[in-house]
């Protein structure tokens, strides 16, 4: 019984000691944490032409506003009967905004969001809103979790559909600025891509045994993945088949990474579960990790980067984090 007490031991101490992190730590840290009386995950965030006033959305219908560049936040409580909805999108072009949401909800806004109008959707659209992006004046996109992207240029009275097949239940999708769409199945067993013009999405076989968790696109056009267990891959802009090598920004760890986001087109921040946010300054090769986010309670679920200068982390549970730089750091 003592043998077998001190290899429990033994076996323990063991896996801390490859718990413990060998990631250099970064030399200050930029990030404020912010918390909402609020027990919501949120989920996206965006801001109108005057930077100082900006929405933030998540689920139970979460809806904040701030007038102070994202320092301070508001409750906005919407009139939406007894329907229980999740906020998954909102985006702002000027004063005219968009927030998506599920079960199949979509809003719009003229005025800055002090008035909301739901706007009308077929009940044979694929799947509920996923994520809209304001494009210009009544202009705007919106895709489903299956994969279906409509646009409208007459403020939503009417949708033309840009894709002809749905691509199946995802668990992510990402947009880049040019129009172009990259999806994660559900199971994370493959991704798919479409760009303007197509009619179809492109299905991809993943080329590791991990699970995809996300795939988005870097500042330069080539795209990333997270895989499980804390993998990295990127591509370069001019093949977006040629994955690099596997990256393991922190390889002692367990932490599943969550979302990746460019600040500039060299740094590079990727987080995850419990607190795990880690930066690169040359692109994905070397990594640093903030240390003093590890004690916030919360997994850090998206990274938005309005521009270079403000940024936002959405988690859990009312816990938002804001992008203060250094000089240096700017």
């Amino acid at each position: 019984m003592r043998k077998l007490k001190q290899f429990v031991i033994l076996i323990a101490v063991s896996l801390f000691c490859i718990s413990c992190s060998q990631v250099p730590s970064t030399l200050n840290n930029p990030w404020k944490t912010l918390s909402l009386e609020t027990d919501v995950t949120f989920a996206d965030i965006a801001f109108t032409d005057d930077p100082d006033h900006g929405w933030l959305v998540g689920t139970k219908a979460a809806l904040f506003e701030t007038n102070d560049g994202g320092d301070t936040w508001e409750a906005r409580k919407l009139d939406l009967g007894d329907e229980k909805v999740s906020f998954t999108g909102v985006s702002f072009n000027g004063d005219e905004g968009w927030i998506t949401g599920k079960p199949a909800i979509l809003l719009h806004t003229e005025d800055g969001g002090e008035n909301w109008a739901r706007i009308p959707l077929s009940e044979k659209l694929p799947g509920a809103p996923d994520g809209v992006i304001a494009l210009g004046p009544e202009t705007a996109e919106i895709v489903t979790n299956l994969g279906a992207i409509y646009k409208t240029d007459n403020g939503g009275k009417t949708w033309s559909a840009l894709v002809e097949g749905a691509v199946g239940v995802a668990r992510n999708i990402q947009r880049s600025p040019d129009g172009r769409y990259v999806a994660v199945s559900a199971r994370g067993n493959f991704y798919s891509t479409w760009e303007p013009g197509q009619s179809e999405w492109t299905p991809h076989n993943r080329n590791s045994s991990r699970r995809l968790q996300a795939v988005g696109y870097s500042e330069k056009g080539g795209l990333w993945l997270i895989a499980r267990g804390g993998q990295l891959q990127f591509t370069p802009p001019e093949d977006l088949e040629d994955w690099q090598e596997v990256v393991y920004p922190e390889p002692s760890t367990s932490w599943g990474l969550l979302d990746l986001a460019y600040r500039t087109p060299e740094e590079v921040w990727v987080a995850g579960g419990s607190g795990n946010l880690l930066v690169s300054s040359d692109s994905g090769e070397t990594w640093k990790k903030d240390r003093a986010i590890e004690s916030v309670p919360s997994n850090l679920y998206k990274i938005v980067f309005v521009n270079r200068e403000k940024g936002f982390i959405l988690g859990q549970d009312g816990i938002l984090l804001k992008y203060e730089p250094t000089s240096e750091a700017a």
